[in-house]
Parts: C-alpha cells; structure tokens; sequence
C-alpha cells in the first residue's frame, strides 16, 4: 500500500540563469554594496540570527540580484501615477517611500529602485514585479478615486507595467 503513493517526479534542473539570480556557490556569498549575505539559498540581511553558520564556511563576494538589477538599470515593475493632487503629492511620496522601506526589510531583494517626479506624474520603478503590484493595491487602497491599470509581459519576462491613475472629483 506504501508503494501506491510513491511519485515518479524528477527534481526540475535550474537554468543557468535561475542559478545565477538566487546564487549557486556554497558556503556564504556577501554583496558588497547592500551588505546582504546569501545562506542556504536565500539572500538575509545580515548573519545575524543565522543559526549553522559554520566558521570554516568558505566566503565570497559578489553582487545581489537587486544591485545587480539596479546597476544594469533594469527593473521588474513600473507604475505610472498620474494626475495625483497637488495635497496629496507629499502623504503619496511617503506612502511610496514607506512602503519600500518595509518590502525591503521583510526580503532584502525587495526594492524601489527610483521615484522619478516630473509636472504631471510621476514613475516608481522596482526590482519585484510582485512588489509594484502590491503598492500598486496599496494607493488604491489608501486614496479615494484612484483607477489602477495592470498590464503583464510575455512569458518569458517577468515585467509589470502599471499606470495608476488619480480621477478629478
């Protein structure tokens, strides 16, 4: 009886390009800019709270994913705002701002990469599709009037481009 539920699925081989974003090397892996550290295949803030960390672990340097997304200029998400009132603008820009700070304290490869301000709008860009939908939600949420526009990238890519905007009441 034990053996009817045995499964005959193979472990899915990673791509060379899934190895490289999440890290393939053993042993511990520091970004040098961000000070994040990779750790049985995830990337931390720091070793701190890191149990096993053993001492004879062999060490390396390189970039996150997120700095080197953000080095090559390339991001995940973009949202478009537009039409945000002028007594609004300030509490928008800390909503954003906000919001960043603490994606990134829960994953370090969480990130805004830029809040760009021009007359009639303004453009956030970030390293996690995800993490722009999420904020995307967030403003609609939080504001009153606002009409949110999502559109998906082919499959192979993983863009997520988002217009948001405030309605004149």
């Amino acid at each position: 009886m034990a053996n009817q539920f045995k499964s005959n699925y193979r472990k899915v081989k990673l791509s060379r390009h899934e190895a490289e974003e999440f890290g393939s090397k053993k042993g511990l892996v520091f970004c040098g800019e961000c000070k994040a550290v990779y750790y049985k295949k995830s990337w931390h803030h720091s070793l701190l709270g890191l149990k096993s960390v053993k001492e004879d672990s062999a060490v390396s340097f390189r970039r996150c994913p997120a700095c080197e997304m953000i080095k090559a200029h390339q991001f995940e998400g973009r949202i478009r705002i537009t039409g945000v009132p002028d007594n609004l603008m300030a509490e928008l820009l800390n909503l954003i701002k906000g919001f960043g700070e603490r994606a990134r304290e829960a994953d370090p490869l969480d990130r805004v990469i830029d809040i760009k301000k021009t007359k009639e709008n303004l453009l956030v860009t970030t390293t996690e599709n995800q993490l722009a939908n999420k904020l995307a939600k967030k403003i609609q949420n939080t504001f009153n009037g606002v009409r949110v526009r999502t559109t998906f990238s082919k499959a192979p890519s993983d863009f997520v481009d988002i217009k948001v905007e405030f309605l004149s009441s």
